[in-house]
């Protein structure tokens, strides 16, 4: 069967401590597109990328994946997801290299063991967002926007079809931002497809192709990316925002949601 969507949800809502999140939203996004889903602090921007994987569930409305349920949907490999931030406090240290590895995860069988292709990809990841120097450092070590780099090195690793960034640039540097744009015009023209969670766009903007704003938890715009305006606007603006945090083991990248 061929399959025209990435992503469909017909009628989402999601229902959390009987607040309700998503209001009935409509969303599709084909192959190729790099959708930027906008919107204030709590308008439920994170909560739809989160619905539409299958991590957060609905409450009513359906959602597909490569036009299957998520909860049935069996190729992760070809999804990359970067959560907002990776826990690195507890447990035994990982390395740069270990948590960029388990982005192989999802192309694994059980019992094989891992292959030069995937130390190669490994490698290039880790080339390709600047941290093949910190290689071996654990990942504690790391700056905020280091270890932003690290998840969406671990993401790249696998080589999905799609990748699902959560606000990738909230909080971090103007270098790592400015690397990831770069990454983002590489993916793009490698013909991928990028739905990203954004307050704001910049460095990003020039390769965004489709904005879609949520107030309140539906969708009040979906079109061209809105431009900044009032404080968002002025030169050198940074948000900073509270992010969940990530731990080890799962199906997307070979990390579990810490809810």
């Amino acid at each position: 069967m061929l399959v025209s969507n990435v992503f469909q949800m017909i009628g989402g809502q999601v229902t959390l401590d009987r607040r309700p999140i998503l209001r009935g939203v409509d969303l599709t996004v084909c192959p190729g597109e790099v959708v930027a889903i906008m919107g204030a602090n709590g308008s439920g921007k994170s909560t739809l990328v989160r619905a539409l994987l299958g991590l957060t569930p609905l409450s009513g409305g359906k959602t597909l994946l490569y036009g299957e349920q998520p909860a049935r949907f069996g190729d992760w490999w070809r999804i990359g997801y970067v959560p907002q931030r990776l826990a690195v406090g507890g447990g035994v240290p990982a390395t740069v290299q270990e948590v960029v590895a388990s982005g192989r995860i999802a192309r694994q069988s059980r019992l094989r063991r891992t292959t030069k292709e995937d130390r190669a990809a490994t490698a290039e990841a880790l080339e390709a967002v600047g941290l093949a120097a910190r290689a071996k450092d654990p990942v504690q070590s790391l700056s905020g926007g280091q270890q932003q780099r690290v998840l969406i090195a671990r993401a790249l690793a696998g080589k999905p079809d799609t990748f699902v960034m959560d606000e990738p640039t909230a909080g971090v540097d103007a270098e790592s931002q400015s690397l990831l744009a770069d990454t983002l015009t590489t993916l793009v023209r490698d013909g991928r497809t990028v739905v990203l969670v954004a307050h704001e766009l910049g460095p990003l903007e020039p390769v965004i192709t489709r904005g879609v704003v949520i107030r309140d938890g539906r969708v009040d715009h979906d079109g061209r990316p809105p431009q900044p305006e009032g404080e968002c606007a002025k030169p050198g603006h940074e948000h900073v925002h509270p992010h969940e945090e990530e731990v080890v083991g799962g199906p997307l990248t070979g990390l579990q949601v810490k809810r």
